[in-house]
């Protein structure tokens, strides 16, 4: 009878094995579409043989683990590409916004700096006419306005970077939680021998979320917990004890601060990876670029016109006299070397026509100062020929005139869009070709499945047939005993 009731709980042992393979099997074939999931299998482990006079008889099997396919290192090489997609994939958008501003149609700053020197041109034929010298004025106001639109709305590209990152910054620092609490749950559960395998690949598409959005980087230490950290060493999760990022608005920058054991740091684009790198570096390298060319070239443009406009003479034969007002220290000077950068700071955004009276725009050259002093002849329009020439002749650090240097302003832009298109459509090739390796090694496949069911299903249908077999042979020794 010993031998029938070890035989009974092999049999029990293998019913109840069967079932539970195919509670799991059936787990992995409802998540067949679930992002992240890895796949699960049941470790099967014998029961001790027990001695039964010269040899052992087996005690039936039993399930030791429920284990996931897990590869670390696919898994740390899908977040290195995410920082990547993360990074180009948040610069497309505001570099899409920048190419609608230096657009190479026929509305952008050249075509109106063209406009302006050819009413200059036009005014050289008919120097006496009020109509034309309204019209210089004129275009001179549309060119002014085009670089005062330009830098406004380069700023209002960086606010929008301001605002997208706003946005999201609740998202990162409540997925920074989650994951303290995931580590928090998953170290419960697996110090008393279980694995938390749901959590895990929920921990994990979390990590590699904050790798897209903030460049984190994570490893797991010998207790199971995922440590987090920015790619510049700062901490975002330690244990369980999560940090927080926190949006300093007070200046005149967005600012990110880390807000870490009671120790507050600034966080700039070093400390940063992913979307909030590819968005702070767009805001604070690139955009003030474009603006300092911007600068540079109403710069030119304004004082050459100036220094040509003051040394002619108006219909009233007075000299001297500013046609385009720039702040206070770029007041037009002789010629010499050229400035410093820093000396051009907001030439575009101030940039104004300030000659209001058609009659003081000086298309003739410079009255005799005398004595007695000459007058400017109305027909006279040498200097509206030298001012409507500048465009062609003057040459910006000797290599650039005006429509050239905003040629290299606009193409700037190009070449960082077509990178980034470039670049994005590389990082989401790469990204893909790594899940899809990782479903072939660690996802479901329906096929593995089914045949792994036809295979549990066969084994519980002979376990009953086994465990039915010996309860009839017991049933036939309780009845010859009786």
């Amino acid at each position: 009878m010993a031998g029938l009731f070890n035989a009974l709980n092999a049999a029990r042992t293998s019913l109840e094995v069967n079932q539970k393979s195919i509670e799991i099997i059936g787990n992995n074939i409802s998540n067949v579409n679930t992002e992240g999931y890895s796949r699960q299998q049941a470790v099967l482990e014998t029961y001790p043989a027990m001695n039964f006079g010269d040899f052992f008889i087996g005690q039936g099997v039993k399930i030791s683990d429920v284990k996931r396919q897990h590869d670390v290192f696919i898994d740390q090489q899908i977040k290195e590409k995410a920082v990547n997609l993360g990074l180009e994939d948040a610069a497309t958008r505001p570099l899409s916004e920048l190419d609608r501003v230096f657009n190479i149609t026929e509305d952008n700053i050249s075509t109106d700096i063209d406009t302006f020197f050819d009413s200059l041109q036009e005014l050289s034929a008919n120097p006496a006419d009020l109509v034309q010298r309204n019209n210089v004025i004129l275009q001179g106001q549309v060119l002014s306005t085009s670089f005062n639109n330009t830098v406004n709305e380069l700023n209002a590209i960086k606010e929008n970077i301001n605002d997208t990152i706003l946005s999201k910054l609740d998202t990162v620092n409540s997925q920074i939680q989650e994951i303290a609490d995931l580590n928090d749950r998953i170290y419960s559960i697996e110090i008393h021998g279980q694995t938390a395998n749901s959590a895990r690949d929920q921990r994990d598409m979390v990590a590699k979320s904050l790798a897209q959005t903030l460049g984190a980087q994570s490893y797991e230490d010998p207790k199971g917990m995922l440590s987090v950290q920015l790619p510049g060493g700062l901490p975002l999760v330690q244990g369980t004890m999560p940090m927080s990022i926190s949006a300093d608005t007070s200046g005149s920058l967005l600012t990110l601060q880390l807000h870490a054991g009671g120790v507050v740091r600034d966080l700039t684009s070093n400390n940063m990876g992913g979307e909030f790198k590819g968005l702070v570096d767009i805001r604070d390298r690139f955009i003030p670029e474009l603006n300092a060319d911007l600068d540079k070239l109403a710069y030119e443009l304004s004082t050459q016109v100036n220094l040509q406009h003051q040394a002619g003479g108006a219909l009233d034969s007075s000299t001297g006299n500013l046609f385009f007002s720039v702040p206070p220290n770029y007041v037009a000077s002789p010629p010499g070397p050229p400035p410093a950068a820093a000396e051009y700071k907001d030439a575009a955004r101030e940039m104004r026509v300030v000659l209001t009276d058609p009659k003081k725009i000086a298309a003739g050259a410079a009255p005799d100062p005398g004595p007695p002093p000459g007058t400017v002849s109305p027909g006279d329009n040498r200097n509206a020929l030298i001012l409507s020439n500048i465009a062609d002749n003057y040459l910006i650090d000797g290599t650039d005139n005006f429509n050239s240097l905003y040629g290299k302003i606009a193409a700037k832009v190009g070449v960082e869009s077509n990178q980034n298109k470039l670049s994005l459509k590389g990082a989401q090739d790469a990204l893909v070709q790594l899940e899809n390796f990782r479903d072939g090694l660690q996802g479901v496949s329906l096929e593995e499945e089914m045949i792994s069911l036809i295979q549990f299903q066969r084994g519980f249908e002979s376990s009953a047939k086994f465990l039915t077999t010996v309860d009839e042979m017991m049933n036939t020794i309780m009845g010859i005993k009786r």
